[in-house]
């Protein structure tokens, strides 16, 4: 997407092949856009560059602890052999990479210096600032995430390389190296960036937003269940992580994608360009559905032989031990019959930004309305909310609203509810009601969380009797700042905070 010191590079390859390498943290799961470095890794190698993939597993703890330091050299090994296993998938020669942890020199008597020479240099707002879209952002930031940035730019001395390649969102570390390097008499590197593929649900796709993201060893079940919930709205072209997945992934490795379809809807067709299947799909030509079902076979196709290798009792061992199943505790823990309850958690909470697409008086209740809302699905849900004499109806209309999604769908007077509308209510009489407003800029069927809650997974359905969403609901509150919160933790989306107009202090429900 972007380069930085393209003369360099270019004078460079004049007298020599370029040395250029690849990091990655070893936090969460890999998942399926780390297809579009790889794949252009495989360019790197055709056009004759030395390549070093770097496995940054201290960088990983030092990201506000993503990696506890106990799963540290578990993940890293797990890390190895599954970017080893997508490279084989799409046939790349291991035998021309290098593979580096970042421990191996890291803790090194002259990089340990080193650190310590560039803190004396740089500023706390430079290296906050580097760290804005790389390092988790919370309210009362660790030291640790501030070294980040500068131990990044070491690595390019250190493993004496021409050039860096990572995602476009490094771009603040990229140009922070370029800066500070030469203030310690080392030289400036050049900076390759590809693009970030968006998530299913319309926003970067994210290791700790589930829903957001296809694991690379997920069961074709999953892919089918993820990709059917997929933001993939007809003739939207915007933030559709499923059209992005085929431009950024499917169409360099293969140089075509087929379209599958029935007869009747004009039977296959195969594109060899990502423009003209992208204008088919604005202009509605190509539906949603049939998009998904092509976008899976591919994708199985190539996560097959990496779902097959880590089929061996070795890994299968190493994968549950580098990222243990919280649910599945041992006899006497959580999550046990003869155990303490569940954990009760606003994780296991589906709740998504929704997009009012339809609103209707219900047909058997002066007091309800049906409304259709779109979460990013190919089909909006039914959803029956009790607004009638708090919100006018045309206040509803194309809104967005925050909408509880795994509650078990229920009748109401005759039509089936599929969700819930977030809204704050007043305390006090007469009753107000809003509902939750999520920031300006979001995308239907984009995950909302709770701060400190962003990595779990959803319930797939909540189950009635167990009360969960009950027990939770019992500390939701606005905030004085009309913020909504729980237990005073903000709900969030990747855009910032959900809040309500007016009703400071209000209750949610």
């Amino acid at each position: 997407q972007e380069v930085l010191g393209e003369d360099k590079l270019m004078a460079i390859l004049k007298e020599r092949e370029l040395r250029i390498y690849w990091g990655t943290a070893t936090t969460g799961k890999p998942h399926v856009a780390y297809f579009v470095p790889m794949s252009k890794i495989a360019d790197f190698l055709k056009a004759g560059c030395e390549v070093t993939i770097l496995f940054a597993d201290l960088h990983a703890y030092l990201d506000n602890m993503k990696a506890p330091w106990e799963l540290l050299e578990l993940r890293t090994r797990y890390y190895e052999h599954v970017i080893k296993a997508m490279l084989e998938s799409i046939g790349v020669p291991l035998d021309r990479l290098k593979f580096v942890r970042g421990t191996d020199y890291q803790l090194s008597k002259e990089y340990t210096l080193d650190v310590y020479r560039l803190s004396s240099v740089v500023t706390q707002h430079d290296a906050k600032k580097a760290g804005a879209e790389v390092v988790k952002q919370v309210e009362h930031p660790l030291l640790s995430g501030l070294l980040y940035p500068g131990l990044q730019a070491l690595d390019e001395e250190y493993l004496k390389v021409d050039a860096q390649f990572g995602g476009v969102d490094q771009r603040k570390i990229f140009t922070f190296a370029e800066k500070y390097l030469p203030s310690l008499g080392y030289a400036k590197r050049v900076h390759l960036m590809n693009p970030m593929v968006p998530g299913l649900t319309g926003s970067k796709m994210s290791s700790s937003e589930e829903d957001s993201k296809i694991d690379l060893l997920d069961r074709k079940e999953d892919v089918k269940k993820k990709l059917k919930k997929a933001f993939c709205e007809p003739g939207n072209v915007e933030n559709n992580g499923v059209l992005s997945f085929i431009k950024h992934v499917l169409f360099p490795l293969k140089s075509e994608f087929v379209v599958l379809r029935e007869e009747k809807w004009g039977g296959n067709k195969t594109y060899t360009d990502y423009e003209a299947l992208e204008k088919d799909f604005a202009e509605q030509v190509v539906h949603p559905g049939d998009l998904k079902n092509s976008v899976e076979v591919a994708l199985n196709k190539l996560l097959d032989p990496i779902r097959e290798k880590f089929n061996s009792p070795e890994l299968k061992k190493l994968s549950s031990a580098a990222y243990p199943n919280p649910s599945k505790a041992k006899p006497g823990e959580k999550g046990t019959k003869n155990s303490e309850p569940e954990e009760v958690v606003p994780s296991r909470l589906d709740i998504r930004v929704g997009k009012v697409i339809s609103v209707e008086k219900h047909p058997d209740a002066d007091s309800l309305y049906g409304e259709k809302i779109g979460v990013g699905g190919a089909e909006p849900r039914t959803v029956v909310s009790g607004l009638v004499q708090f919100v006018p109806k045309e206040q509803l209309q194309d809104r967005l609203v925050v909408l509880l999604c795994n509650l078990k769908p229920q009748k109401m007077r005759g039509v089936e509810s599929q969700g819930m509308v977030l809204c704050a209510s007043s305390v006090g009489e007469p009753r107000q009601v809003e509902p939750l407003d999520p920031p300006a800029g979001c995308c239907a069927g984009e995950r909302v969380y709770v701060e400190g809650y962003e990595g779990g997974e959803p319930d797939e359905e909540l189950k009635p009797k167990k009360k969960v969403f009950e027990k939770l609901q019992a500390d939701f509150r606005v905030s004085e700042d009309c913020v909504a919160q729980w237990k005073q933790r903000n709900f969030l989306t990747k855009l910032g905070r959900v809040s309500c107009k007016s009703l400071k202090g209000g209750t949610i429900s």
